[in-house]
């Protein structure tokens, strides 16, 4: 296979300048791969660093366009580089988001899963410590993320994650 065919990977592996794993493939908004060639929405960057506030704002905006795979890495990135303490709600919200994504994906078993796995680890995190941390409403998201995975297992087709969105702030 040549580089043109693999997307410019490395060994038949697509590589960071670091020489890493990364899939170079183009996604679309719910972050499947695209073949490459193809026109894709632009990723989330990997590895950034953000205040609470600018990580919810980031994911309110992702979600409000349908793209809860990229909200998800929003939530990813406070996870690994937030305070210890707060990494089980960040680790809860990306888990709501991947539900989401799945779900929109038409997955009626793993989307709800992930919903309520996500909205234990929220209701379990605003439970020890405070259920608005940076005016979150966690536990009206994990109400939310509740009755979206009930939904989701009596359908068997997708749901639109546009129109499905969770609002993240109290309000």
């Amino acid at each position: 296979m040549t580089d043109a065919e693999t997307g410019g990977d490395i060994g038949g592996r697509d590589r960071d300048t670091e020489g890493r794993a990364r899939n170079a493939r183009p996604r679309d908004g719910l972050g499947r791969p695209l073949p490459y060639g193809s026109e894709g929405v632009e990723r989330q960057p990997e590895g950034v660093v953000r205040s609470p506030g600018e990580t919810v704002a980031e994911a309110q905006k992702l979600l409000d366009a349908g793209k809860p795979f990229h909200a998800h890495e929003v939530f990813e990135d406070a996870w690994k580089s937030g305070p210890a303490a707060e990494r089980e709600l960040w680790r809860g919200l990306a888990q709501i988001a991947v539900g989401l994504t799945h779900s929109a994906r038409g997955n009626t078993t793993g989307g709800p899963r992930l919903l309520r796995r996500g909205a234990g680890a929220v209701t379990a995190w605003s439970e020890q410590n405070r259920p608005h941390p940076y005016d979150l409403d966690l536990p009206g998201l994990a109400t939310w993320a509740v009755n979206l995975a009930g939904r989701v297992e009596q359908t068997s087709t997708p749901i639109d994650a546009g129109a499905e969105g969770p609002r993240l702030r109290r309000g």
